[in-house]
């Protein structure tokens, strides 16, 4: 497994997948509603499309959420496999407001190995790989290799700023239970703490940069949308965990959709 081309694919599939929702995201566009009452745009369908280009031809199956999801019987044989997620924040895209990301992953025995998250909007690419390092580059439509990637990138995470409070991603406005328990626990350990909103895995993005030690996600989430960002925190030196016992989040299991988790700095 040549890890340096497959992350070079996946930059490069994640970027022109971006242009494609740009494309969308300037017009009047239409929003269909999915099965589970999530929305669907021509800019999910274009991305899904564009990233199929790169990835079909690859030793690797793929699993998208907006291609067709192999049953169980054929994915459990499934050792390492492509994770896409072609518009992540659907919901960010149709308000307009920028916090929508292309995320790309690549899982290795239930545990992602390489990561890729593009954000459109502000040409913002996040990109690991095991053995390779985790970086942030702002002008992602300029990384075509690797060298290029280390050379006008920066490793993450980003020293903190001296005297910063402690940063938590989250949403005070909507908060459930556990979350406000989560919250006030980590208040009296570190005294009055700063609560950042940021859509899709932009969230899993700032604590792995280290603009924020810890996202707590007590609410549903699918497989495609944390493989990518699990990828660049646990490289660059987070983890993420289950909220119930502490243990990795695993994926293609049979249910794909992921429990309750917590990203933070080890």
């Amino acid at each position: 497994m040549n890890l340096e081309h497959l992350l070079t694919l996946s930059i490069e599939a994640s970027i022109a997948a971006g242009h494609e929702i740009l494309d969308v995201y300037g017009t009047e566009f239409s929003v269909d509603i999915k099965s589970d009452s999530s929305p669907l745009t021509q800019a999910d369908r274009k991305a899904h499309t564009k990233i199929m280009e790169y990835l079909r031809d690859t030793d690797y199956p793929v699993l998208s959420e907006e291609g067709d999801v192999a049953d169980f019987s054929k994915r459990k044989d499934w050792h390492t496999f492509w994770l896409v997620d072609p518009l992540d924040g659907t919901k960010e895209f149709v308000k307009r407001n920028g916090e929508f990301t292309v995320n790309i992953a690549l899982i290795e025995n239930g545990t992602p190995i390489m990561g890729v998250i593009y954000v459109p909007v502000t040409d913002t690419l996040y990109a690991a790989a095991k053995g390779i390092g985790a970086y942030k580059a702002e002008n992602g439509h300029a990384i075509h290799s690797i060298t290029a990637l280390q050379k006008n990138g920066s490793a993450i995470p980003h020293p903190p700023e001296e005297g910063a409070k402690f940063t938590v991603v989250g949403s005070r406005s909507h908060m459930s239970a556990e979350t406000e328990t989560f919250m006030s626990e980590l208040e009296k350990e570190h005294g009055e703490i700063d609560v950042l909103s940021r859509g899709s895995s932009l969230k899993l993005c700032m604590v792995a940069e280290g603009s924020a030690q810890v996202y707590p996600r007590f609410a549903p989430t699918m497989e495609w949308d944390t493989g990518a960002g699990q990828a660049i925190a646990a490289i660059s030196g987070c983890e993420v965990v289950r909220h119930d016992t502490g243990a990795p989040l695993t994926y293609n299991k049979e249910n794909l959709l992921n429990p309750w988790f917590i990203v933070r700095r080890k």
